[in-house]
Formats: structure tokens, sequence, C-alpha cells
């Protein structure tokens, strides 16, 4: 996953603050690491032959930012989050010379500025890596970025896929990724593609249009 934004309960975010510390100081890859854009992101832009000049982007739980260091190079002014600040400190490092604005923030408690002002917002495994009591809450906050006109892409683990997983993550079925739609949003596509590096997966891919 490209990274969380603020879960639920201190010892997720406990959980998640020791997994970047652990991994800045040697130790594994993060699971969510691709060193990479996420795939489905990549293929979405190059089958919409997706052009940002003049347009604006945000990342939502950015991790060390690959997938919004993508997100810029096809032109959007990109800003990006994640509620842990080594995550950020990271990515500043992955991507310096890549014009990105970074910032710790809490998918929660958003900057209000930020509400409507996004033509293009992406979320991509965030949600699933939020407690599902938290779910619909999480799912409002990243609707309320995208402005008039503005596209929602989702990318999300498929709760088919892997059935028996306690969590976190907690993959989504069918009506978590239409949850979306109640908040303005109208959906323009629906679909599993598989992921490259494990064929027998196929996460969900979305997209919303306000």
């Amino acid at each position: 996953m490209s990274g969380q934004s603020r879960p639920d309960g201190p010892d997720m975010i406990t959980m998640f603050t020791d997994a970047y510390r652990v991994a800045g100081d040697g130790g594994a890859r993060l699971p969510w690491d691709w060193s990479a854009p996420h795939p489905h992101l990549e293929r979405w832009a190059r089958e919409r032959r997706t052009a940002g000049t003049g347009r604006s982007a945000i990342v939502v739980g950015c991790g060390y930012g690959d997938d919004a260091a993508f997100v810029a190079s096809l032109g959007f002014r990109t800003t990006a989050f994640d509620f842990v600040a080594a995550a950020i400190e990271g990515a500043r490092r992955r991507h310096p010379t890549v014009d990105l604005d970074l910032r710790v923030a809490d998918l929660f408690a958003l900057p209000p500025q930020w509400a409507g002002a996004f033509d293009l917002v992406v979320e991509s495994l965030t949600v699933q890596s939020i407690p599902p009591a938290r779910r619909a809450e999480a799912v409002a906050a990243i609707a309320r970025l995208a402005a008039p006109g503005g596209t929602v892409l989702v990318i999300a683990s498929a709760l088919e896929d892997e059935p028996d997983r306690a969590g976190p993550p907690w993959p989504l079925d069918r009506a978590d990724v239409e949850r979306f739609a109640e908040h303005g949003l109208e959906p323009v596509m629906i679909n599993r593609w598989e992921r490259p590096d494990r064929v027998q997966l196929s996460p969900w891919i979305a997209e919303y249009r306000r």
C-alpha cells in the first residue's frame, strides 16, 4: 500500500510509526512499499491518457511518495500526505527533485481549505488500512477532497481475494467501494484488475467523477 492516514486507536498509530522507523533503520522493507507507483495507477493513467497540466492532485496516505511522484510526472500540481512523519521524511529523501507538496496530516482532521480543492484524488490502499468501524468516515473525508468535475481514483485489495485476513489491512468488498457514490460522486468505472506481482489477486480499481 502507498501508506496510511491516521488509523483508529493508539496501538495502530504506534504500529505504523514503528514500522516506518524500523524500515528507516535498515530493517525489512514495508509490505506496502513497491518502490514504484502502484501498477493500477500507471495503467489507469496510460489508458485514460491522463495529462495534469494546469490541474491539481492529492495523494491520500502517500507513504514514501512513489504514487505522488508519478502523478506529478503527469503534470499535476501534486499534494501528498501521510499521518506518519517518518513516511513524509522518507518521501522527501526518495524524491528530492520532484516538485511535491508533502504534508504530515490526519485524514480525519484535514485542512479545511483542501475541501473541494483537487481535480484528481488518488486513494491507493488507505481505506483498507483503517479499521472498518471508521471506514464510512474515511470514505467521506476522501470524497470531500474532489473539486467539481474532479476525479477520485480508488485502488483497494478485494475481500474475495483474501477472505480470511484479520487485518490490518481489511480488504474491501464491492459495497465498500460503491460507498464513494454516497458523497456526490458518480461512478465511471468499478472493476477488478490482476495484480502483476501476484496474478491470483485482482484488486479493485474504481473511478468516480464529481
